[in-house]
């Protein structure tokens, strides 16, 4: 089995708007039910669920009833951070799947994930246990200390952006969790990072400069523009 587990616990506070971002409508739809049709769509993809922000859940149900994600099967309440939100929705998988099933977490506001992104995912992750989409860092990569000034630069050869979906073993990556509260870790960034501090390597999988994460209104922008870039291709064909 294939489930995916979308991470939408957050309230979006840099956003400024009134509602959670991964709830903002656009081109007719919440971004969430962006981001869940692409899981939806794909042939390799089991079931979803969703870590919810609170007060949100009956929402969430009614979108996903009104645009036909019939494979959406649980909702969790997402936590006060990424990784409470995760281990909520990751603790609920377990109770109903196998530990050598795959799990792909992703962000609620990467909507344009596309399929061939999800597929290398799937693939890595039964290949090497893991799999965490990257992209290239093209940009320089300067040290600071305090914000204003530089102590040095970092190669950009070395590093990658990670993004998601990232994919695991269920049964891995519930284990990470419970040996990371044990340890005291309760705020990693991401599931890559909560590996990382723990000691243990991931692997790399296909990541996309489109695949954005809707932090700031300019990205909403951008969102906007490549879903007009989008609707042009489908009407040449």
């Amino acid at each position: 089995m294939n489930l995916a587990l979308i991470i939408a616990g957050g309230v979006g506070r840099r956003m400024h708007q009134d509602i959670p971002k991964q709830f903002l409508t656009i081109d007719n739809r919440p971004v969430i039910i962006h981001t869940l049709e692409a899981f939806q769509k794909h042939p390799s993809i089991d079931v979803i669920t969703v870590a919810c922000v609170a007060g949100w859940d009956k929402v969430l149900e009614a979108y996903a009833k009104q645009f036909n994600i019939s494979k959406l099967k649980y909702i969790v309440p997402g936590g006060k951070n990424g990784q409470d939100s995760i281990r909520n929705g990751l603790f609920e998988l377990e109770k109903h799947f196998k530990k050598d099933d795959i799990v792909l977490i992703h962000d609620a506001i990467r909507p344009l994930v596309s399929e061939d992104i999800i597929s290398d995912c799937i693939v890595t992750a039964q290949k090497f246990g893991s799999a965490i989409a990257t992209i290239p860092c093209r940009e320089a990569m300067m040290e600071t200390t305090d914000g204003q000034k530089s102590v040095g630069s970092y190669p950009r050869e070395q590093l990658l952006r990670a993004q998601t979906p990232q994919g695991f073993h269920l049964g891995k990556i519930c284990e990470m969790h419970r040996k990371a509260l044990r340890n005291g870790i309760t705020n990693s960034v991401a599931s890559c990072t909560l590996f990382s501090e723990l000691g243990e390597n991931v692997h790399f999988s296909l990541g996309s400069e489109k695949n954005i994460k809707l932090t700031t209104t300019d990205d909403l922008e951008i969102f906007k523009a490549l879903l007009l870039v989008k609707k042009s291709e489908w009407l040449k064909h």
